[in-house]
């Protein structure tokens, strides 16, 4: 290529992005799809722009191990520790049936033993990227499916590095039964060297580092100073032979609790947006449309047979060991059917140790490619499906005005929807109630307030009450799905809105805790409060101290709130947490009392 080749390229890219990206997402099939779609169109069996030597593409991972770094950044260590279920109960049942189901796929195919048994090793992986970037797209990363989904696919990163450092042994049949102990121990040494260096630099060198680089105030130092921890963490692990991405993700996890994460996770979005893009592009470089064709009804019957059978897997294990609820574990399926990129890496290290002929290869990338490229379209049509069958059957909602916005949106005018609407009425501020009850709606309507009919997790409800000109959403509905339902949807349309809602118990407070909603009241815990005063006013204590005492109890109960949902997951050591809070409220009493 001539001296400009680089620019060109580049140029290349950038016109087929453009071109192909906002028009995909025109059409609502997302912007994976755009970006593989683009990479097809200017890959060596298209338009040929651009060759498939896989080296023009290495930058294209780093889109991976960047996306990778920014997922541990929104975790902490206390939150993956709550998912090692998910990660080794989900993940190990996943891969292993996986294997096993598409191996026998593959003998039914004519392949061997030795060719069958390694592509349902590959083909059982998944693919982070597409995953994850769905997720990400959808704002599904903190529900129950979406946390199910990165468990499975953080265990799947943990079984390439044995599969990676394994199969060049293979190669010699007569070596690896000696060969294969020796090198897991040393595979296993090399891990655990590689995660205590991740641990030591992220704790004692790379905090330092940014207060260090912070006190510069210079946007550009600290950006380098991010990018040079990701690569760096990256490269470790990379030369303990574990993948880039885990590393990284090791390094956000221990940033995760840093007083620089947020800084640090918007330093790196554009870079992570970009890489991705790049890395889905080179997968559509990769598609050898002319074998596709010659190969249509194998590669066709392997697509098809990869996705039916990880799609009924992976409901299967969401359903019983996720514990999630149907549609959660549809999503889950659809979401995590794919191959993988890693498939792509083995495929090539087998290729490379002779454990498979070229025409096994070219088929199972074609395969996983495929099956990448059905992801999308997938989704969309499980969420139409879901819309239409499997969603709660709604009625129409009451035409809403749009010439008078109001500053506050009250969802449910029950006991608690109407005391909130008596206070705002009398200081003159506008609201508009929404609530379910046709009785209720006639009834308050009677009264003079604001109130219409309707559904408030109803998108178009939303969009009627003028929700996007709102500054205030009050969730007051004494069905706590209902209640979840409409956080959910208020914090993913209108992320402007300062959302407080009502609780019914401190299961349902969790569950708004998790979603970041700014306040969560306990319908019952301020009356109780007050009811307790009174007993212990009625037994002979002070009224001065009755009401000291019960303050003290509400502070203390609010702390152990905030710690329990740390751990409220986990049903042992939510037990526990609470009876250390009994012991702790009893000896703060007791020091009272010596007082």
């Amino acid at each position: 290529m001539g001296e400009h080749a680089f620019l060109e390229q580049v140029l290349v890219f950038l016109i087929a992005v453009v071109v192909a990206v906002p028009l995909f997402q025109r059409l609502k099939l997302g912007t994976v799809l755009g970006y593989l779609a683009a990479g097809a169109l200017i890959g060596p069996h298209a338009l040929g722009f651009v060759g498939n030597d896989a080296s023009e593409f290495n930058a294209a991972e780093l889109g991976v191990v960047i996306l990778l770094f920014i997922i541990g950044l929104e975790l902490s260590p206390q939150r993956l520790w709550l998912m090692r279920r998910a990660v080794f109960a989900v993940g190990t049942l996943q891969v292993a049936i996986s294997v096993l189901l598409l191996g026998l796929v593959g003998l039914l195919m004519g392949y061997t033993v030795r060719d069958a048994a390694l592509a349902g090793l590959c083909l059982a992986l998944s693919s982070t990227a597409i995953g994850v970037q769905l997720l990400a797209e959808r704002k599904e990363l903190g529900l129950a499916h979406g946390r199910v989904a990165l468990a499975v696919l953080l265990f799947q990163d943990l079984v390439a590095v044995p599969a990676l450092a394994i199969l060049p042994l293979i190669g010699d049949a007569r070596a690896a039964e000696a060969a294969t102990a020796l090198t897991m121990l040393v595979g296993l040494g090399k891990v655990a060297v590689a995660i205590g260096g991740v641990y030591v630099l992220g704790r004692y060198l790379v905090r330092p580092l940014f207060r260090y680089v912070a006190k510069t105030q210079s946007v550009e130092a600290f950006t380098a100073t991010a990018l040079l921890v990701v690569l760096g963490t990256a490269q470790l692990t990379a030369l303990a032979g574990m993948s880039m991405a885990l590393g990284a993700f090791l390094a956000g996890l221990l940033l995760a609790e840093s007083e620089y994460r947020h800084e640090i996770e918007a330093h790196l979005e554009p870079f992570k947006g970009l890489l991705l893009g790049l890395f889905f592009i080179g997968v559509g470089v990769i598609l050898d449309l002319p074998y596709i064709a010659a190969h249509a009804l194998e590669i066709a019957f392997g697509v098809v047979a990869l996705l039916a059978i990880k799609f009924g897997v992976l409901y299967a294990l969401g359903r019983r060991v996720g514990r999630l609820d149907r549609n959660g574990a549809l999503r889950l399926a659809a979401l995590l059917a794919q191959g993988g990129e890693f498939a792509f890496v083995l495929l090539a290290v087998a290729f490379r140790s002779t454990l498979i002929d070229s025409g096994v290869r070219d088929t199972l990338t074609a395969v996983v490619v495929l099956s990448m490229v059905a992801t999308p379209p997938m989704m969309i049509a499980l969420e139409r499906w879901i819309a239409r069958y499997a969603a709660a059957p709604t009625r129409p909602y009451d035409q809403i005005p749009g010439d008078q916005p109001s500053r506050v949106i009250i969802a449910g005018f029950g006991r608690v929807g109407q005391i909130v609407a008596r206070v705002l009425r009398a200081h003159h501020i506008p609201f508009t109630a929404l609530e379910q009850s046709v009785e209720q709606v006639d009834v308050s309507r009677r009264f003079g307030n604001t109130i219409y009919y309707g559904d408030p997790a109803r998108p178009e409800l939303l969009r009627a009450a003028r929700a996007d000109l709102a500054e205030i959403f009050v969730i007051a509905t004494d069905d706590p799905e209902a209640n979840v339902r409409s956080a959910r949807l208020v914090k993913r349309l209108y992320p402007h809105l300062k959302v407080y809602a009502r609780a019914r118990n401190r299961q349902h407070a969790f569950r708004l805790m998790d979603l970041q909603v700014e306040g969560v009241v306990r319908e019952t815990l301020h009356s109780s409060l007050v009811l307790t005063e009174q007993v212990l006013v009625g037994l002979g204590m002070a009224p001065g101290v009755a009401k000291e005492r019960v303050e003290r109890f509400r502070q203390h109960d609010e702390k152990v709130l905030a710690a329990q949902h740390m751990v409220y997951d986990d049903e042992t050591k939510l037990v526990q947490s609470a009876k250390e809070a009994l012991l702790e409220l009893e000896q703060i009493f007791e020091a009272d009392v010596r007082e």
